[in-house]
């Protein structure tokens, strides 16, 4: 038999994307490349003797090109503002996405200017300050301004996120009753907010500490946008929270950082009483559409943890922060 078997996710050469790439950008000849990460989409290190970039290969019919573009227009808007983003780069055609034709299909591939700085969770509360600062000064530009990409809606976040749970983990465990019961609750919660005091616009939708470099400065820089689309600016908000929460056990460490994050956000915009009173739920909606898009990816990104166990550890992170937020669903 003389056809290739047929593949779902294949893994780019460094060596020929190293050359690619330097062609298509124009860079020089020691340009080199290094697998960084290869999960939802596959990241590589390119470096150009002292310079630095991030090529991003999504994968295989996981964003159309129309997403792509919306993204990219995204993020030049915001840096086209001085906003503290890593940015697309234009190759020497003036192109911003590129094609390239794995074994599996039509994969796209953008490069991005390299974020100074370093990531950790283990920043002070001063960082946290900033960062609030840096994800602020992205709500600014950002509110009102429409993506043709998804819109995080109640349906999206909850409806349709626990069904495709559900249909990943077939045994109808106590956890997952448990996540049922929560999708009906967190529903009732949306329906009840009072929407014009909540801003609106494009939102990152994964800000926590793996995706954002910061300096001894405290220079805050933003980057992975692969999940941005339209929603309420507070789910940002409330997500970063959680994310501090989960990574900050000392709840006195997390309360300090939590109130620095917080005061480093309203030192650029106030956050509205109806937005404040949104923050404790809304992050508990998206770590459910999180789930849920570990599970209906896990044909292409295998996570050995994700299985029985992880559930429950997952709910039960969920539930740490309703009792910390004395959030009530009489069951």
């Amino acid at each position: 038999m003389n056809s290739t078997f047929p593949v779902l996710q294949s893994t780019l050469s460094e060596t020929d994307l190293a050359v690619f790439i330097q062609e298509k950008y124009k860079l020089s000849s020691i340009t080199s490349c290094k697998i960084f990460r290869a999960a939802m989409n596959h990241v590589y290190m390119i470096t150009d003797d002292t310079k630095k970039y991030v090529f991003r290969v999504y994968t295989h019919n996981w964003r159309n090109k129309l997403e792509i573009e919306e993204e990219m227009r995204f993020l030049l808007h915001l840096k086209d503002h001085n906003c503290p983003v890593a940015f697309p780069i234009r190759d020497a055609a003036d192109k911003l996405i590129q094609e390239l034709n794995a074994p599996e299909g039509l994969r796209y591939g953008v490069l991005f200017s390299f974020a100074d700085g370093q990531k950790s969770a283990r920043f002070s509360a001063e960082t946290s300050f900033y960062i609030g600062k840096a994800l602020a000064q992205v709500h600014q530009l950002s509110e009102n301004f429409s993506l043709q990409r998804i819109s995080y809606s109640k349906d999206v976040l909850l409806k349709d996120s626990l069904i495709r749970t559900q249909a990943f983990f077939t045994k109808n465990s106590e956890e997952l009753q448990y996540l049922g019961r929560l999708a009906d609750f967190l529903g009732k919660k949306f329906d009840e907010v009072d929407t014009q005091d909540l801003r609106f616009g494009a939102v990152h939708m994964d800000v926590w500490f793996d995706n954002m470099h910061f300096t001894d400065q405290n220079a805050v820089c933003l980057f992975d946008f692969d999940f941005c689309g339209n929603g309420y600016l507070s789910l940002d908000v409330s997500y970063f929270l959680y994310q501090l929460f989960s990574t900050n056990l000392n709840e006195n460490d997390y309360k300090e950082k939590a109130e620095q994050f917080l005061k480093g956000y309203e030192s650029i915009h106030m956050l509205s009483q109806a937005e404040k009173d949104f923050l404790p739920y809304a992050c508990l909606a998206v770590m459910n559409y999180y789930l849920s898009m570990q599970c209906d990816r896990f044909a292409y990104w295998t996570n050995i943890f994700l299985n029985e166990d992880h559930l429950k550890r997952f709910v039960a992170g969920l539930k740490r922060w309703i009792i910390y937020n004395k959030i009530e669903m009489n069951e």
